[in-house]
């Protein structure tokens, strides 16, 4: 494969681990490799800031809407208002993102992003309380979202080798779940504190060293074409029928698509804890049911020494989306709450593994051209399939009982994923 675009900054690449053995601890704890290049260093810990603050506002426009109308459907319809636009805007920024420096991109939707939070802050400081001014921002602040994550991922392959591509997606998928479980607990202790208004000030805050992290990024041009490329419908389109044409990058998407809509059960854990799991308290249920994958995800990070390195991609994916949906069947399947949050956190270390290595085959079996766009149908993918399970689980959940109905659906994950695996060769096939 070409790995002329995957180049770090002049003079601060450091000199890699090779393949040897690594011996004791080293052999399983998390490759941190890619954090000794500075280039890649500062990009990680922008997305640590990012995954932490996104967090603390998303548990804060709920909060606030529910404050003013004290009504869930406006919550609900709130969510709605920030998927669209995330939806256009990312599969338009990965065309944007293939069309110009994706440095500049990513300083241009991160002080976006920024400068939305402090909206934030004013409507809330001011005490305007309006319903429509919270779904305009959150609006606004989805859009720049969706134009930003897809530069950012496909920046990471002009940052490190493509051998260190797991690893780094290992580093970044760890921090992005670590943020999914700190920032609510964060924001839960902070709100009582300092008050619903200052957290947005805070996120606002924190997202100036996001931007100060990005600034100091090299430079990072299309490697051809430079000036002459768009980013209208077209080469959005064009991102399409690349993925059509190639069946890895195809079988990848499909992958997360089968594990995630028919196996991702959220959306009847407050079902399961009000009513199968009540004798352990309904409220620690719920919180240990929402909790578990996330954490499993984290622990999957924490120890991806163990697998960041194996080089049959292809395999690790369709292994991983097989023990998800496993998983998730036999979380399904408990009477037990702790049966089934060990199930569930087995599961996040299924995902977490397979968010490394789908990842890696985006980055690497696609031209740095295509890579914006690739991540774009990613970021809509991970944003839309969970959503969909939603409407999916929840009305199984009614129809057959939600046990019935997680079991069910992680089965289907299996039986789908290996009939797609031996059916479709290719993926099995794909290794660096």
């Amino acid at each position: 494969m070409d790995t002329s675009d995957s180049t770090t900054e002049p003079g601060a690449q450091a000199p890699a681990e090779g393949p040897a053995r690594r011996r004791g601890r080293r052999r399983w704890a998390m490759d941190t490799r890619p954090l000794r290049r500075p280039a890649y260093r500062r990009l990680w810990a922008s997305t640590t800031v990012t995954a932490v603050g996104s967090q603390l506002t998303a548990v804060a426009v709920p909060q606030q809407i529910y404050d003013i109308t004290g009504s869930s459907a406006w919550v609900g319809a709130a969510s709605l208002a920030g998927l669209v636009p995330l939806v256009v805007f990312a599969l338009w920024g990965g065309a944007v993102a293939d069309a110009m420096d994706r440095r500049k991109l990513l300083l241009i939707t991160n002080t976006g992003i920024a400068v939305t939070s402090l909206l934030f802050w004013l409507q809330a400081v001011t005490g305007l309380e309006s319903v429509a001014a919270l779904m305009l921002l959150l609006a606004l602040q989805q859009a720049f979202w969706g134009l930003n994550a897809p530069a950012r991922s496909a920046s990471i392959a002009r940052l490190v080798p493509e051998e260190e591509l797991p690893a780094a997606n290992a580093l970044g998928s760890t921090v992005m779940q670590t943020g999914q479980v700190v920032g609510p607990l964060l924001a839960g202790v902070l709100i009582p504190v300092i008050g619903l208004p200052e957290l947005y000030l805070v996120d606002a805050l924190a997202l100036c060293v996001t931007v100060w992290a990005v600034h100091r990024l090299p430079p990072l041009p299309p490697l051809s074409g430079a000036g002459t490329r768009r980013a209208g419908l077209r080469e959005v389109v064009a991102g399409f029928r690349y993925i059509a044409g190639h069946t890895v990058l195809l079988l990848s998407f499909l992958a997360d698509i089968v594990a995630m809509v028919f196996g991702m059960p959220r959306a009847l854990f407050p079902e399961l804890a009000a009513q199968t799991y009540a004798p352990y308290g309904e409220g620690l249920a719920l919180g240990l049911l929402f909790a578990a994958i996330p954490i499993g995800a984290v622990l999957g990070g924490l120890f991806s020494g163990t697998f960041s390195r194996a080089r049959r991609h292809g395999w690790m994916v369709i292994g991983a989306v097989v023990v998800w949906g496993a998983a998730i069947a036999g979380a399904g399947l408990s009477g037990s709450l702790w049966l089934a949050v060990a199930f569930l956190a087995v599961a996040g270390v299924a995902d977490m593994v397979s968010m490394v290595f789908r990842g890696a085959i985006l980055l690497s079996a696609a031209t740095d051209e295509m890579r914006g766009r690739m991540q774009g149908v990613f970021t809509v993918v991970v944003a839309g399939g969970p959503r969909l399970a939603d409407v999916l689980h929840g009305t199984a959940g009614s129809a057959f009982g939600p046990r019935a109905a997680v079991a069910g659906g992680g089965l289907l994950v299996v039986v789908v994923m290996l009939a797609l695996a031996f059916a479709v060769p290719a993926l099995r096939r794909y290794r660096v």
